[in-house]
């Protein structure tokens, strides 16, 4: 009888990891992969990328999850190839081809279609979507081949530009709202061409002020050097927020739950730290109270 592999239990790890997220992998398994690595007890994502995607996605790990809520009303910015002459009926190239037409368009003509997908712009959701009905994603009801209506939603469309096409292929690139659909807007504009399109690559660029050029990939986590040095802060996500800086005695009165007044002045959520911990956040009203809103739990070590 083989001997049983015991793993290290899991360990508390506080931080945020960008990460470059490869094509072919869902988000929650992109996830997991990095919770192994770091053995870590705790993890979310901030939404998720197709598995088709690849691209930025933040990852929370620890008492970071707490604050993944701060990206998901956030801008984002992706580039996408497109393929001029067929629909799918998934959007995109894991899809059953629907329809094949010819292509007899140049850049020119795609250039010039797309300030109409431009500012803000009405979209439907597509069926092969996470969207929820009745406590069910979409894609489900999809899968099984039943179709549903969809309620029109507005997104805006930041900057659209196109580039790089050859005479199949083109590259979208794309800065919007969140909630926009990057399949849905291939397939718009190549119904506006007269042809069809689907989407055949999608890569996430941009979140808010988080760029790809700051992500690692998730080969380079295997090093333990770079896994270190990838795992940033747990007040990351909530770096645009004001500092509010508390003494030893507020500092346990505010993590005990209590309003305490600080000498700062403002309103609105802060971040806030005491000897150079993070606590968490706080609200500041305008009478100079701070009160707790979402705190970071502590070891019995700490």
């Amino acid at each position: 009888m083989s001997a049983r592999i015991e793993r290290p239990p899991r360990q508390r790890v506080d931080g945020v990891v960008l990460l470059d997220k490869p094509s072919g992998l869902s988000s929650n398994t992109a996830l997991q992969k990095v919770r192994r690595l770091y053995n870590a007890a705790k993890g979310g994502h901030t939404g998720t990328l197709d598995p088709l995607a690849s691209g930025l996605l933040p990852l929370c790990l620890g008492e970071a999850t707490k604050f993944s809520q701060m990206l998901l009303d956030a801008d984002k910015a992706y580039v996408a190839r497109v393929r001029l002459g067929e629909t799918t009926d998934t959007g995109d190239a894991e899809g059953e081809i629907l329809q094949s037409r010819p292509v007899s368009v140049d850049l020119a003509q795609i250039q010039a279609a797309l300030p109409g997908f431009s500012g803000e712009i009405t979209q439907i959701p597509p069926m092969y979507s996470a969207l929820k009905r009745d406590g069910k994603p979409l894609y489900e009801y999809a899968r099984a081949g039943v179709t549903l209506e969809r309620a029109p939603r507005q997104v805006r469309v930041h900057e659209l530009s196109a580039d790089n096409f050859d005479g199949r292929d083109f590259d979208l690139s794309v800065a919007c709202s969140k909630g926009t659909y990057i399949r849905t807007l291939a397939e718009d504009i190549g119904e506006a061409l007269g042809c069809g399109a689907h989407l055949v690559a999608l890569r996430r660029t941009r979140i808010g002020g988080f760029h790809i050029d700051a992500a690692v990939s998730l080969a380079a986590l295997d090093d333990p050097h770079a896994r270190a040095a990838a795992l940033a802060p747990a007040d990351l996500l909530a770096g645009g927020l004001p500092i509010v800086e508390l003494d030893a005695v507020l500092a346990g009165a505010f993590t005990h739950g209590q309003a305490v007044r600080p000498q700062a002045a403002g309103e609105g959520l802060a971040r806030v730290f005491a000897a150079g911990a993070f606590l968490g956040l706080g609200r500041r009203e305008a009478d100079g109270r701070l009160l707790p809103h979402r705190l970071v739990a502590f070891t019995s070590g700490a």
